[in-house]
């Protein structure tokens, strides 16, 4: 099939940025046109385009390489209550991603071949977005014994975390990232002193003061985020911080960048949108860890990404059925959706002036998929993986319409700008509005 995306601005950035038409054939990117950037393009080639199948007119919109989110959890298998992968991809779709990370505390976890596959397999009967697999570090996640990661890479599990939990013991850490090195693996760090951390509900500060509630301390986060710098810097091995959320996380991986030291980290839009104030009016809707910060904390990530301590923005996507988020917030489970929220509180940064809107397509498809080794990109004979945003769309979230199986998101009757109208898979269209 042949499908033209005419009059849209591209932006491909490192590559070219303007306005032009695309032609995808086959599945790929099989020319670029961009008349006021000859040679920019890949092909600009005079004349109009003959024998196409669809037309699809994109002005007034940006056409991107796909968005790529590095940090998920699809749920499947063992918590299809919470989410399936077919929904979780869906919700991606919509959220404009083709292609998905998916984190390996699921129920059994991701320690072993056989559920790397099975994911593989659900993803590839879903037939929307490309699912990416993280294995476990450790057997069970327990901490104890590394896991097979040859065996993990060879089953396509594309890196390693215990996310969910962190390995506690150093050594055993130290270990895993020197082998995850000689087979090129990337290890994402869950980075929480579970000591520090034990019994807090949300941030340690005056909210948690007002509210009565146990406080979780930044340094339960800067703690782990220094070790496992150090453990990086002794290894050589690629080191990712996930879910970055201090001011004291951000100062550590900024010097660490600046001694050339292997480290690459990301955040998620709530922790560079909300802070602790939202747990008041959204509970736990609004609980979720690491747990939103303060004032300071919000604007030392935003300061992050603007500088390029941050590589990339994730959602941390985390599905909970509703019974799992109400009555005693003490009691309620950690997490937030973002598959469908993600790109429109993004762009925020864009309008804020924050980042450009070049900067942030690099974090949002670039940068993640170099991190993880894959492919990205609108060269021609690349895979036909786009985003068609429409940057002034305005509209209302509306939990109840999302995709996802689960509603818990603190931003349900949000007035946002930004929407994802197309996303393309290998040239297929798998959501389009």
């Amino acid at each position: 099939m042949r499908i033209l995306i005419r009059n849209g601005h591209i932006i491909d950035p490192g590559h070219f940025v303007g306005a032009g038409d695309l032609l995808i054939e086959n599945g790929k990117v099989a020319e670029i046109r961009m008349p006021d950037q000859s040679s920019a393009g890949e092909s600009a080639a005079s004349g109009k385009i003959e024998g196409v199948d669809r037309i699809i007119d994109a002005t007034g919109n940006i056409v991107t390489p796909g968005l790529v989110d590095m940090h998920v959890h699809l749920r499947e298998p063992g918590q299809e209550h919470k989410e399936t992968i077919e929904s979780g991809c869906r919700a991606a779709a919509h959220g404009g991603f083709t292609a998905v990370c998916s984190m390996p505390n699921t129920s059994p976890v991701n320690d072993n071949p056989e559920v790397t596959l099975f994911i593989l397999d659900k993803a590839r009967s879903a037939g929307t977005v490309r699912v990416h697999p993280a294995g476990c570090i450790s057997v069970g996640s327990k901490g104890k014994t590394l896991c097979n990661f040859q065996a993990l890479k060879d089953a396509g599990a594309v890196a390693l975390s215990d996310d969910g939990w962190p390995v506690i013991d150093s050594l055993l850490m130290r270990r895993g990232l020197e082998c995850a090195k000689e087979l090129g693996f990337l290890v994402i760090s869950h980075s929480e002193d579970t000591s520090l951390a034990r019994g807090g509900v949300i941030n340690e500060g005056q909210i948690s003061a007002r509210l009565g509630l146990p406080g979780i301390p930044n340094a339960a986060e800067s703690i782990m985020v220094m070790r496992d710098i150090s453990l990086c810097e002794l290894t050589g091995a690629r080191l990712h911080i996930a879910h970055v959320s201090t001011r004291q996380s951000v100062d550590l991986i900024r010097e660490a960048k600046e001694r050339g030291v292997p480290v690459t980290a990301e955040t998620a839009p709530h922790y560079f949108t909300l802070t602790d104030e939202a747990v008041v009016e959204r509970g736990s809707n609004a609980k979720m860890n690491p747990p939103l910060r303060s004032t300071a904390d919000r604007d030392a990530i935003r300061q992050g990404l603007a500088d390029g301590t941050i590589d990339a923005i994730a959602t941390d996507h985390a599905p909970h059925s509703s019974a799992e988020k109400t009555g005693d917030i003490s009691k309620a489970a950690n997490g937030i959706l973002g598959l469908e929220t993600s790109l429109p509180l993004s762009l925020k940064l864009v309008d804020e002036g924050v980042v450009s809107l070049e900067t942030l397509i690099e974090k949002m498809a670039l940068n993640p998929s170099r991190i993880l080794g894959l492919k990205c990109g609108l060269a021609v004979g690349s895979a036909a993986d786009l985003t068609i945003i429409d940057t002034a769309r305005e509209h209302t979230v509306n939990a109840d319409r999302f995709q996802s199986l689960s509603r818990n998101t603190p931003f349900d009757g949000w007035h946002v700008k930004g929407k994802a109208v197309l996303t393309m898979v290998g040239g297929r269209i798998v959501f389009e509005e």
